[in-house]
């Protein structure tokens, strides 16, 4: 409810009424309290008589005015109470900034019920299961680690454009990187397509020897472009045999690797960040999404955290 311009007028006079009771009430107050300072001498007594008639007479002008002011503003605000503000609906901009901020706080505080602690104990020995229940860049951790124990020096990306490479190795005894290594953590089978942009890595960077590590497997036309090419391609299967050959020891330190953290929850690929849960506002599956959003657009499935 808007205020008139009567009203508003209205007001104005009803704060002038009561600064100017407050006034005279102040004034009055000070007239009677002056005599109590003054000496006992004649002329001094008749100047202290003489203010104490203006002094009462000013504090009951001001109690008056008061006194009419409070009644009158009881009739004002009964006959035009204050506006009340009138709530808006947020614009879509303000509702997506409301729910970007929920999604985020929900996202780090609640985990969906398929990764509850009961789900997600840590394994104590290889097997497919510890593929299926790490994210994309611990895949490529313990691919970089298992390197890293057959000797290489190794140097991977954590995030950003990769140029289609994600481990550089190097020897000891050699200028320059030895081979190169994609890794792929995929559920869905790698097709010859991937593979030879690959090949058209290692040529670009005149690289002979290079591996594409996958926890999926491949198809028929990329199993033959890889043997023709020298492409090592290793499929699950493949990376868990290779495993079984390190120690006792390599295999526990590859496991802290790969369970290091929160393994469960996948990583940003652009930002290098740990994605958080998101919810669709029109509904839908629940997916992992940077929690740089909208700087950042980046998104997973959330039973499919692949790269």
């Amino acid at each position: 409810m808007a205020w008139s311009k009567t009203n508003k007028r209205q007001r104005r006079a009803l704060n002038t009424l009561q600064e100017k009771g407050i006034g005279l009430c102040a004034l009055g107050l000070g007239f009677l309290i002056i005599p109590l300072f003054i000496g006992s001498s004649p002329m001094l007594n008749a100047v202290a008589a003489g203010l104490r008639i203006p002094g009462w007479l000013a504090l009951a002008a001001g109690v008056v005015l008061l006194g009419i002011h409070h009644v009158t503003k009881a009739k004002v605000e009964r006959a035009s109470p204050l506006p009340q503000l009138t709530p808006r609906a947020p614009t879509p901009v303000e509702r997506r900034a409301l729910r970007d901020i929920a999604d985020d706080i929900a996202g780090r505080r609640r985990e969906p019920e398929w990764a509850t602690p009961q789900t997600r104990q840590v394994a104590t020995h290889w097997s497919p299961t510890v593929f299926a229940a790490i994210e994309w860049r611990r895949f490529e951790a313990v691919c970089e680690a298992l390197f890293a124990q057959a000797g290489f020096e190794t140097r991977s990306q954590t995030h950003g454009a990769d140029g289609g490479v994600d481990i550089w190795l190097y020897s000891r005894h050699a200028e320059g990187p030895a081979a190169v290594v994609q890794c792929k953590h995929w559920q869905r089978e790698v097709g010859v397509k991937e593979l030879r942009e690959f090949y058209g890595v290692m040529a670009s960077h005149q690289i002979e020897r290079g591996t594409y590590a996958t926890t999926s497997t491949y198809t028929a036309d990329a199993q033959k472009f890889a043997k023709d090419n020298g492409v090592n391609a290793m499929d699950g299967r493949a990376l868990l045999d290779l495993i079984a050959k390190r120690t006792p020891e390599q295999q526990q330190a590859l496991l802290a690797v790969a369970f290091e953290g929160e393994y469960w929850r996948p990583t940003c690929a652009s930002c290098g960040i740990k994605l958080v849960e998101r919810t669709p506002a029109k509904g839908g599956a629940a997916f992992w999404g940077c929690s740089n959003y909208p700087r950042c657009k980046s998104r997973l499935p959330m039973l499919a955290a692949m790269r």
